[in-house]
């Protein structure tokens, strides 16, 4: 299979006449190996919420395009991505979310560092020459905090303040004051992370797919609105009052593989992580008002649940579609579709970037 990113795949497409991505970009190793390196190496990725990273010491592992990294919260104060890895030996460092560090201590042979970073002891290496303890730290990632979520970012990562530019004017600045997290469901899913964001970036399956969410959306009315970095569907939303009530539905994807999911008394982040075989992760974090109704709340994570199941079922469907040697990428819908249309888009320009 070939990753060249001077193939005809990675040719722009204007979404009058565009087609979807080919087949064999979801399939097999290579395909998996060149978003590793075009597109996870060189984007922000969500990896924490505020409240993880609330008191000094406090810490999550995370993973990004195969550099580990722990976020953590310094005693100075600040957040840091550093380089899971000691510069002795590759041995790793934190294995564990976790609370209240005070050092990272190697397991492998017990090299010791700050929590900025700084190496401050080396078991029994006095008698190595020109070893300067003071000369060592780990490398650290880039970080940035919003809306009490936490995002890190290896080289190559446009600005996050570019990622979500538009998106506080839209929602306003207090859009999740008095929200706090509530719950994480994971599902791992037989298809390719880049088949599931397909799906949610079009409102094209819902009548077909999701017969209970279609009765709450306005169909006709669903809307996709564009931006550099990030894409919103939304539509109004008519619920019964024991769920949402009325509003607005909106739906942000943040590049590549982020989702911030608003509704009324409700907001729900995701991450599509890729696993190896052509599948992938999904994360549900659930954030309720701390003075919500606590049975309100369950009926809405059951709810989400049901929806979730459908979109799993199609999803891994197609991708079944996608390796069976049957499909030739079909044209794009320029009304519904104008979402896919653009994350593929920008997949071509971040596969056309590594060359």
């Amino acid at each position: 299979m070939s990753v060249d990113p001077a193939h005809p795949d990675f040719d722009p497409q204007p979404l009058a006449t565009a087609t979807a991505l080919p087949a064999r970009r979801y399939l097999g190793d290579d395909a998996a190996a060149l978003d590793r390196r075009a597109v996870f190496a060189r984007s922000w990725q969500f990896v924490a919420h505020a409240a993880q990273l609330a008191d000094a010491g406090d810490h999550v592992v995370a993973d990004i395009a195969g550099v580990p990294l722990v976020i953590l919260h310094g005693d100075d104060g600040e957040l840091r991505a550093l380089h899971n890895v000691c510069r002795h030996r590759a041995g790793p460092l934190a294995s564990c979310d976790g609370r209240g560090a005070k050092r990272l201590r190697c397991q492998y042979h017990g090299w010791t560092y700050a929590l900025d970073g700084r190496l401050l002891s080396a078991p029994e290496m006095g008698d190595a020459q020109d070893f300067a303890i003071d000369a060592i730290r780990l490398p650290q990632a880039r970080v940035a905090q919003w809306r009490g979520l936490v995002f890190a970012a290896l080289d190559g990562a446009t600005s996050f303040a570019d990622v979500v530019d538009g998106i506080d004017a839209r929602v306003g600045t207090a859009a999740m004051d008095g929200y706090a997290f509530a719950r994480r469901i994971a599902y791992d899913i037989d298809c390719d992370w880049k088949v599931y964001v397909d799906n949610y970036l079009e409102g094209y399956h819902v009548p077909h797919v999701h017969p209970e969410l279609n009765r709450m959306l306005d169909y006709r009315s669903y809307i996709t609105e564009l931006a550099r970095w990030h894409s919103l569907q939304w539509s109004p939303l008519e619920s019964t009052g024991d769920l949402y009530g009325n509003g607005e539905a909106l739906y942000y994807w943040l590049w590549p593989n982020t989702m911030l999911n608003i509704l009324p008394g409700r907001v729900q982040t995701n991450r599509v992580l890729p696993l190896a075989g052509n599948r992938c992760r999904v994360e549900f974090d659930f954030y309720y008002p701390r003075d919500a109704d606590a049975a309100r709340n369950e009926r809405d994570l059951a709810f989400s649940d049901l929806v979730q199941q459908e979109d799993i079922d199609i999803c891994e469907r197609v991708q079944r579609g996608l390796a069976s040697g049957s499909y030739v990428a079909g044209r794009l819908n320029p009304k519904r579709e104008s979402g896919v249309h653009h994350f593929h888009e920008l997949l071509r320009e971040a596969y056309r970037a590594v060359r």
